[in-house]
C-alpha cells in the first residue's frame, strides 16, 4: 500500500508536469477529495481533464486556488487515491496517507488481507514489518539482477523506475536513482556468483555444460577443483563454500545472463556478437545479436533446456503449417535443426535423455 500511494504521487507529478497549463505546479498535499473537475469537452470526442488545487510558492500565505490541465493517467491516479482513503469530500486527499507514509492505510490493508473478504482471492498474509518505498526499490533491484535481457531490458526497466523509485530526485547526485543502481549492481554480482557456483556444483555432479564454450568452462572448473584439492590434503580439513566462491570470483565477474545461454565474456575479441556488429571491444556482450550455438564463449546448461524446447516446439508447428511459404520453411527448417541439436547436446552433457 505504501508503494501504491508513493507510485500515485509519482504519476501525479509526472502527469501534471506534462499536462499543466500553469507554469507553477500545485502542492499535492493540498489536493482535496473531489479535486477532479468535470472534464470539459472542447470538441466532439476531445475532453480536457483538470485538477483543482492550490499554488503556494510565490503566493500569499495559505496559497491560492488554481486549476491545472492534466493527462488522463493523473485522473486515474486521483480516482485510485480517493478509493484508498477514508477522507470525505472536501477533506485532504493525501492527509490520510500521513505524508505519503501510508501507515494507516497499510494497517488497514493488513487487516483486510487477513479477513474473510480476501478468501476468494487467496492472498498471502502481509508480513508484519515496516514497509517503505525503498523496499520496492530493493525488490526491483534483486529481480532485475536475476533477469536476463541485457542492456535493453535494463533500459526499459529504468524508464519505469525513474518515476516509481527515484523519490523525485532524478539525476540528483547521491539520490535514490544512484542508490538503486548501486543496489542493483550488488544484487547482480551476488546472482552471478550464485549461478557460477551452481554451474560448478553441477559440473562436480556430472551435469556438464554444453555449447561452444563448454570445453573452456570445464577447463576452468577443473583448475578450481585442483586448487580445492590442494586446500584440503587431509580428510579432516573441510573446504568451505567461501573458499569455492573466492576461487570462482574471477569467472563469475565475466558471466552475463541470457534467456537461452550463459555468456562468459572474458575476451571481447572472441565474442561473435561484437564481430557481427563490427565492434572491436565492449564492456558487455550485445545480447540482441547473440548466437550461442556459434559463439565460443557461450554455454548451455540444464536450466536453459525449456527455452530451447519451446523454440523447437514452435518451429515444429510452423513447419507443419500450410500457410508458410516453401522458401520460408527452408529457413525455418535450418533453425529448427539448430534448436534440436542444442537440445540433444544439453541432454547428453547433463546425462539426461
Amino acid at each position: 500500500m505504501r508503494e501504491d500511494s508513493f507510485s500515485i504521487s509519482k504519476i501525479l507529478i509526472r502527469g501534471i508536469a506534462h499536462g499543466r497549463n500553469n507554469p507553477l505546479p500545485p502542492v499535492l498535499m493540498e489536493l482535496m477529495v473531489g479535486c477532479h473537475a468535470p472534464a470539459a469537452e472542447d470538441a466532439p470526442g476531445l475532453a480536457r481533464h483538470r485538477l483543482v488545487g492550490k499554488v503556494v510558492k510565490g503566493r500569499r500565505w495559505g496559497g491560492e486556488r488554481e486549476e491545472w490541465v492534466v493527462v488522463e493517467e493523473v485522473v486515474r491516479a486521483v480516482t485510485l487515491a480517493e478509493q484508498l482513503t477514508d477522507a470525505e469530500p472536501g477533506q485532504l486527499l493525501f492527509g490520510s496517507f500521513q505524508g505519503f507514509n501510508s501507515n494507516g492505510a497499510m494497517a488497514w490493508l493488513r487487516r483486510w488481507v487477513t479477513s474473510p473478504a480476501d478468501e476468494r482471492l487467496g492472498l498471502e498474509p502481509i508480513p508484519d514489518r515496516p514497509v517503505h518505498p525503498r523496499s520496492l526499490r530493493r525488490t526491483l533491484a534483486v529481480e532485475m539482477a536475476a533477469r536476463p535481457g541485457g542492456l535493453l531490458a535494463t533500459k526499459l526497466h529504468f524508464k519505469h523506475l525513474s518515476v516509481v523509485t527515484s523519490e523525485g530526485y532524478a539525476h540528483r547526485p547521491g539520490g535514490a536513482q544512484a542508490v538503486f543502481h548501486q543496489e542493483w549492481k550488488k544484487a547482480e554480482a551476488d546472482e552471478k556468483m550464485r549461478r557460477t557456483v551452481e554451474a560448478f556444483r553441477q559440473f562436480q555432479d556430472g551435469q556438464l555444460p554444453a555449447g561452444p564454450g563448454a570445453a573452456a568452462l570445464m577447463v576452468a572448473f577443473r583448475a578450481v577443483e585442483d586448487e580445492l584439492q590442494g586446500l584440503a590434503p587431509r580428510p579432516a580439513k573441510v573446504v568451505t563454500d567461501r573458499q569455492v566462491e573466492l576461487l570462482l570470483k574471477k569467472k563469475a565477474a565475466v558471466l552475463h545472463f541470457s534467456a537461452a545461454n550463459y555468456c562468459w565474456f572474458e575476451n571481447p575479441a572472441k565474442a561473435l556478437c561484437l564481430k557481427l556488429a563490427g565492434a572491436k571491444s565492449a564492456a558487455a556482450p550485445l545480447t540482441g545479436l547473440c548466437d550461442s550455438s556459434r559463439c565460443p564463449q557461450a554455454t548451455h546448461h540444464l536450466l536453459h533446456r525449456p527455452v530451447w524446447q519451446t523454440a523447437a516446439d514452435n518451429g515444429t508447428a510452423l513447419l507443419a503449417s500450410p500457410r508458410i511459404p516453401a522458401g520460408e520453411k527452408n529457413r525455418l527448417r535450418a533453425e529448427h535443426e539448430r534448436f534440436m541439436r542444442a537440445l540433444e547436446e544439453i541432454g547428453q552433457a547433463a546425462g539426461i535423455p
